[in-house]
């Protein structure tokens, strides 16, 4: 997912770092995502600030602040039942 480089300048990064230091240093990287694209900026702002202490830390907080836009069809799963009421679930069909 992190493409253009990203993930690997996000572990060269000096950490300590701060969720500020790395929006202002990575900001305007673009993550191309299965519906789309963002900015490593706009997925770090829906964060808190946070130190983060090595370069797992910050891709993790990355990975965990992507929009639905990373998700492939939202609220599908082949495995689970569509809980009832769901504004996924299928037409009821009347025999």
């Amino acid at each position: 997912m992190l493409l253009n480089g990203t993930g690997e300048v996000i572990d060269d990064h000096e950490y300590p770092a701060t969720t500020e230091e790395l929006i202002d240093h990575y900001g305007d990287r673009t993550l191309e995502l299965p519906n789309g694209s963002e900015t490593v900026g706009d997925v770090l702002a829906r964060l808190e600030s946070e130190t983060f202490e090595n370069s797992e830390d910050a891709r993790f907080a990355v990975y965990s602040a992507v929009s639905d836009k990373a998700v492939g069809r939202v609220g599908y799963s082949d495995r689970d039942p569509t809980p009832v009421g769901s504004p996924y679930s299928p037409d009821a069909l009347s025999f």
